[in-house]
């Protein structure tokens, strides 16, 4: 990892300090920090319910933390305003888990989307921009078609298209693997992998699929109720001994509660005085 702060050295593009979280009582991050470098494939993996959906959300100032600090692209998300926001966010790509399109618009209206609202393009170069990037998803042949009439791996990858047709600095995706078939996912984790190679973008990718983030990933953060784990490369974590990290990585079965006469107290409790 780079040594120096992310205000410091432009190879670091997103960076994360101290982070903490909660919904009401209930605590979500704990203490939560990254720093991500340019080129890199980020992979953020934990069960669900680990805190993964909402450590995203802060990382591309979808909401603010309880404390800590995002700076994405040079910028700190807690000091900048909502013009300055917007701006900065023409520069990232985010890929939603379900592909996230307008199910009244067809694929190639899709993808074209952002650059009409953030370009002044004429159609033209909207539409040849956007079939180069539904080519390289494969996705050339459906540029018509609905959202209805696709599979979840199309969804996917039109998602995927959307996503970095403006050819962002950094790409978020969702859970890129989750309801797809091993073979899709193959290639949706290979596709991640020409994407960065070809386009130079970093990618933070945050999924539960374990074969597809030790194939991607440039270096791995496990969160488990909302702290961290374990992060490092790909060799550094399937060496780790944590223990929480050998039961991912072994598929074991956690054991949830301690099954003692406490627990059973806590069963069998009443408000009554």
């Amino acid at each position: 990892m780079p040594s120096k702060s992310a205000q410091e050295d432009d190879t670091v593009v997103l960076n994360a300090e101290g982070l903490s979280s909660a919904y009401g009582d209930r605590g979500v991050l704990h203490d939560v920090s990254l720093s991500v470098a340019k080129g890199e494939i980020f992979v953020i993996m934990g069960a669900s319910g680990s805190g993964k959906t909402t450590l995203l959300r802060h990382l591309i100032g979808l909401s603010m933390p309880s404390s800590g600090e995002v700076t994405l692209l040079g910028k700190r998300l807690s000091t900048i305003n909502k013009d300055e926001l917007y701006e900065l966010r023409k520069h990232i790509g985010v890929a939603f888990q379900g592909g996230a399109l307008i199910n009244s618009m067809s694929v190639i209206e899709n993808v074209e989307l952002p650059l009409r609202q953030h370009t002044a393009l004429d159609n033209s170069t909207i539409r040849i921009m956007s079939r180069m990037k539904l080519d390289m998803m494969s996705l050339d042949d459906a540029e018509n078609l609905m959202p209805a009439q696709l599979s979840g791996g199309m969804l996917k990858r039109a998602g995927l298209a959307r996503a970095v047709v403006m050819d962002p600095h950094l790409l978020f995706f969702d859970e890129p693997s989750a309801g797809l078939d091993p073979v899709t996912s193959a290639e949706l984790d290979e596709l991640i992998i020409g994407l960065r190679n070809a386009l130079r973008m970093t990618v933070v990718v945050v999924t539960h699929e374990l074969e597809s983030a030790l194939k991607i990933a440039d270096r791995i953060m496990v969160l488990d109720e909302g702290r961290i784990v374990a992060l490092g490369t790909v060799d550094e974590i399937t060496q780790s001994a944590d223990p929480r990290v050998q039961s991912m990585l072994h598929r074991q079965v956690r054991a949830r509660r301690p099954g003692d006469e406490a627990y059973l107290d806590h069963l069998t409790e009443t408000d009554e005085p």
